[in-house]
């Protein structure tokens, strides 16, 4: 097969998943071709198996066929997560680069053993798809919900305020036998990250800098569902991600959290109490980067709270900020220079 033809086959096999209904016009603009041309070789990846063509002419859809496409149902109850990942789920992943591997193991490792020690389920279903450029990881236990596991044993409020202390990371109902590290770690190494629990979404990707919430009240989702995402050719490793939120003593002491994250349904952040929640175990890290993204404004209190009250009480920690708006900004310094 001449090499040009190679080469427009795999564009078409990287690129169809971001186009599905116009991916031969994408690769007859990519390459110089006629719309003809590149039809062909579209065609050609379905006649070969590769794709999977949907609707009528006119409108024709194309979705990559998977090259793996395995569910297994296992009971809770004895199960050793290693022994999964080696029987069932690597042989399922060859020909991957060496730190792809090891980013799918750590979080599929690490997920599976959350749900033995935490999800208080008794059974687990795994769910993996592999596409020519995409690898898909999901867990699924019937459990209590991570989120409303996380609110009972920290006596929370809410279960939003679940996610704000997930994001922040050394979050575990069992520091005898867990870091608290996995879930925060594993969001940062796929390039998409999810959690479907009860009516609520925690979703993590890679590029957008922040965790998100989404809440559908029409929703319920029994147990807890995480779906791990990347690229096959993704280039990251997971000592990259690990050095990404260590200092100079070598541990997990940086984190970045969303501040958005700390109000609940719309509320402004204009209190102590609200800062309060957002400082909780700020005290494990040495740094701490606030993102306030989705922020237009804080109070006097709450900035007050932060950036003067336990920064003094903790003046080891260092805090930085990023997207903070004009407002946001104008708050944290006029606190700033209220303490000179």
């Amino acid at each position: 097969m001449p090499r040009k033809t190679d080469e427009i086959r795999q564009f078409i096999l990287e690129n169809v998943e971001d186009h599905p209904a116009d991916i031969t016009l994408v690769t007859a603009e990519h390459f110089g071709i006629s719309r003809q041309a590149a039809h062909k070789h579209v065609a050609s990846l379905a006649q070969d198996g590769f794709l999977i063509a949907e609707g009528a002419t006119r409108n024709r859809k194309y979705k990559p066929k998977p090259l793996v496409d395995f569910q297994l149902e296992l009971p809770l109850s004895g199960l050793q997560e290693d022994k999964v990942w080696r029987e069932h789920i690597r042989p399922l992943l060859e020909n991957l680069s060496s730190n792809i591997l090891k980013i799918c193991q750590y979080g599929f490792t690490e997920m599976v053993n959350n749900a033995i020690d935490h999800s208080e389920g008794t059974n687990l279903t795994i769910w993996i798809r592999r596409t020519y450029k995409i690898i898909s990881l999901s867990i699924i236990d019937n459990g209590v919900g991570i989120f409303n596991k996380i609110q009972k044993t920290f006596d929370l409020d809410d279960p939003l305020h679940a996610i704000l202390e997930l994001s922040k990371g050394k979050l575990t109902s069992d520091p005898a036998h867990h870091t608290g590290e996995g879930i925060f770690f594993t969001s940062r190494m796929f390039d998409g990250f999810f959690i479907w629990s009860d009516k609520l979404t925690f979703t993590h990707i890679e590029g957008f800098g922040n965790d998100f919430l989404f809440e559908d009240p029409a929703e319920k989702t029994g147990g807890t569902w995480i779906r791990m995402r990347i690229a096959s050719n993704a280039s990251r490793t997971t000592q990259q991600v690990f050095d990404a939120y260590t200092s100079d003593d070598y541990g997990f002491s940086k984190t970045s959290v969303p501040v958005a994250l700390a109000a609940y349904g719309g509320e402004n952040l204009v209190s102590r109490s609200q800062a309060k929640r957002l400082l909780a175990r700020f005290e494990k890290f040495k740094e701490i980067i606030l993102d306030f993204a989705g922020v237009e404004m804080i109070g006097q209190a709450f900035a007050d709270e932060i950036f003067r009250v336990f920064q003094a009480q903790n003046p080891a920690i260092h805090f930085s900020t990023i997207n903070a708006s004009e407002q946001v900004q104008k708050m944290i310094q006029r606190v700033l220079n209220n303490e000179m």
